[in-house]
């Protein structure tokens, strides 16, 4: 099996597994509707963990883009291999996406909420709040990539390797995604967000692609970061990377809080003219 077919085979994996459950949880009429966000992010530290125990001696089971460009950044991956790796990810997010509808199909037809429905596919937040939920995905996956390189500096059982891993995808989703159900993947968000808007879901609503850019950009600067600070602290190799990805991170996070000001700015200001409305018509009446 080439890597190509290792990365889509092993990221669809995760994603059959992982959109499994949240299907399993938040849909209607299941055995395991309302169990919580618990068995959520258990069931997707599995699920890494199996993905990497199907393709890891195959493609090195990245799995997701932000860890492949991590890795290329500190010289751990040849940039050669980016767009393939990257292509087989999303391709294998799509099709697992797509097989997670078609096993949940009666509980899509029950449910009446839509945004449940798309939480299947792609993430969100909590509380949407632009500078809050992108520094939220840059933190969780800072700790996803810096977490890995360190593993990957220490010996294990053989076979052991992937449980501790899949430990980390847990450990950083109860503690850090409560706030966007913590995509730190470009590719399980984008993958299953694109299936959401082809597939023929009943009764569906948006894709919500105004904050799709939030899991995409998010996760691939705070796997640079990961990756570049760990190599900088750990070896002794500070990359001009690294001050570019500071750099990067900063003019983004700075551009949120001011779209989020002026966004604030407008609804107060649409809040006010309804107000000045409302009053108006109780006096003419």
């Amino acid at each position: 099996m080439s890597p190509f077919l290792g990365e889509l085979l092993g990221t669809m994996i995760l994603i059959i597994l992982g959109g499994g459950v949240v299907a399993g949880v938040v849909l209607k009429g299941t055995k395991a509707e309302g169990s919580g966000w618990i068995v959520i992010t258990v069931a997707w530290g599995l699920a890494v963990a199996i993905a990497i125990y199907a393709v890891g001696n195959i493609s090195d089971a990245h799995i997701n883009p932000a860890v492949t460009i991590g890795f290329a950044l500190v010289g751990d991956f040849p940039w050669s291999s980016v767009p393939g790796y990257i292509a087989a990810q999303m391709i294998g997010a799509f099709i697992g996406a797509s097989l997670v509808f078609f096993q949940y199909f009666p509980h899509f037809k029950k449910t009446t909420d839509q945004g449940a429905k798309l939480g299947v596919f792609a993430t969100g937040p909590a509380i949407p709040h632009s500078p809050s939920n992108f520094f939220s995905e840059v933190l969780g996956t800072f700790m996803l990539v810096f977490g890995l390189l360190a593993i990957g500096a220490n010996e294990f059982t053989e076979g052991l390797n992937p449980i501790i891993v899949g430990t980390l995808i847990m450990v950083i989703g109860l503690s850090l995604g409560g706030t966007t159900g913590y995509a730190i993947n470009p590719a399980r968000d984008l993958g299953p967000r694109l299936a959401h808007f082809f597939l023929p879901i009943p009764n569906k609503g948006s894709s919500d692609w105004a904050y799709s850019w939030i899991p995409i950009a998010g996760p691939i600067i705070g796997g640079g970061l990961g990756a570049l600070m760990y190599s900088a602290l750990f070896e002794g190799i500070v990359y001009v990377a690294l001050w570019v990805m500071i750099g990067l991170f900063a003019a983004v996070q700075a551009l949120t809080i001011v779209l989020e000001k002026r966004k604030n700015i407008s609804e107060e200001y649409n809040e006010e003219v309804v107000q000045k409305k409302n009053t108006q018509l109780k006096r003419g009446g």
